[in-house]
């Protein structure tokens, strides 16, 4: 199932006391009401009626929590204490914006006094460790509204990945302790639910599939490679039962994605190379990672819904301290939304294994964002990294392709070092580093940029 990107829905709650200047408060209410109606969400509740009381706030807010709203936004109008607020983000538990005003120093009456009252509201929230956003500027401000939307963005996807599921066929190889992870510990932070299919009933399912189920995916792929019939049919077409199996499973059962231990059992077990079917699933944005690696699908995942656009997730393979680029590489599972058109683009064999089928072709050029949920030093943060895919031959067989990254080659590996960076970093095309450092800040993840 693809994922779909929805409009953040974010519940507006205005407060307000009576013995500051209405009038006044409410001018300022209608210009806020204007800026949020301009932007690309979706608004609920009545931001244009200010809650000066017990009853009519936690009316409201019971209202916007049957609604599942992604955000919480608090407009301060003018000064209240803590308790309305207090009150309504202990009852939505979803993530809160709190967004204070500025007004003329004009020497006379403090006629909202705002800010001092967001600033009472967050210290009440923080001794009881609830960490809130905030903004500060006038209604029409852009750098105010800009952070909004990014805030309201980052709730959504959050929203979004809390309802998605994984499935994990087989057991990550012995020695990858990378793609080991904590089912508790990300159902904590994420919300993700995640469930285990034994490998070898997974191959047995594959086996017990007409061989006709492979027919469209074949036509599919003979379009992208003229070479395909010159490949072994017979594990080809295995291949491409594996995707039939991986997509049916996904439909049937809801999953967005799935973590396959992909060798050596497809090898051994089945007779073809499980790579050009994660290919295949990767371009149809229900993102497949290999060797078991559950992070490496979670990061796909959320590199999909900060981008609405598919995910590659690589290894680090080169290092060139004298040309000052990275090879970001993995056998041939790249989706080839991201192939460089006009470089080759063929099927291809496992290059240790000898079976296909494979994906060959180098990455296309263009700004590149990286990601990983990663368990380094034994505990769980968000790295993120940023840099440019150059135009540049396919550096090894597969799908590959080599970057130059926003600080020097030598530093990047040095740093990814001192972290305990697992060897999985999922790439993806554009500069989405704001919005995941938001994320990060909303689910309360330690976030590291090794590239800044």
């Amino acid at each position: 199932m693809e994922n779909i990107i929805n409009k953040p829905r974010v519940g507006v709650l205005a407060l307000g006391r009576e013995t500051f200047d209405i009038p006044y408060a409410k001018e300022i209410l209608k210009q806020v009401c204007a800026s949020l109606h301009s932007l690309d969400i979706d608004i609920i509740g009545d931001p244009v009626n200010l809650c000066c009381d017990k009853e009519t706030t936690l009316k409201t807010a019971d209202f916007l929590k049957k609604q599942d709203v992604d955000l919480l936004l608090i407009l301060q109008i003018t000064f209240t204490d803590a308790s309305l607020t207090m009150d309504t983000v202990k009852t939505l538990a979803c993530p809160t914006l709190m967004w204070s005003f500025p007004e003329p120093r004009t020497g006379g009456r403090l006629r909202l006094n705002s800010f001092c009252g967001v600033n009472l509201a967050n210290h009440a929230l923080s001794r009881e460790s609830i960490k809130i956003q905030t903004i500060h500027g006038l209604p029409d401000n852009k750098n105010s509204i800009d952070q909004l939307l990014e805030v309201a963005k980052a709730a959504a996807i959050i929203k979004a990945l809390k309802k998605m599921k994984i499935m994990v066929i087989g057991d990550h190889p012995t020695g990858f302790d990378a793609c080991n992870y904590n089912p508790l510990l990300l159902k904590q932070y994420f919300g993700v639910q995640i469930d285990c299919e034994p490998l070898p009933d997974f191959i047995n399912e594959v086996k017990e599939l007409p061989d006709s189920i492979a027919d469209a995916a074949y036509d599919r792929r003979a379009k992208d490679f003229s070479n395909l019939s010159e490949m072994d049919q017979t594990a080809t077409r295995k291949t491409l039962k594996v995707y039939s199996g991986l997509k049916e499973k996904a439909k049937m059962q809801a999953y967005n994605g799935i973590a396959v231990r992909c060798w050596p059992d497809f090898f051994i077990d089945y007779g073809c190379a499980a790579c050009g079917a994660l290919a295949l699933m990767n371009e149809d944005k229900i993102p497949c990672g290999c060797e078991a690696d559950v992070l490496g699908v979670l990061s796909s995942l959320l590199a999909q819904q900060v981008s609405g656009d598919v995910a590659f997730n690589t290894d680090l393979v080169d290092v060139d301290s004298i040309g000052n680029t990275v090879v970001f590489w993995h056998c041939g599972q790249a989706p080839i939304q991201m192939a460089d058109r006009d470089g080759i683009l063929q099927a291809t064999v496992h290059s240790n294994r000898k079976l296909p089928l494979l994906s060959e072709f180098a990455l296309k050029p263009g700004r590149i964002t990286l990601v990983r949920i990663t368990q380094g030093e034994g505990k769980l943060r968000l790295m993120i990294g940023g840099g440019e895919m150059l135009k540049a031959p396919l550096p090894f067989s597969g799908t590959a392709g080599t970057a130059r990254l926003d600080i020097d080659a030598q530093s990047y590996r040095e740093r990814l070092i001192s972290i305990g960076l697992e060897h999985h970093t999922t790439l993806f095309y554009g500069e989405h580093r704001p919005l995941l450092k938001k994320i990060g800040q909303l689910i309360g993840l330690e976030t590291i940029d090794l590239t800044a």
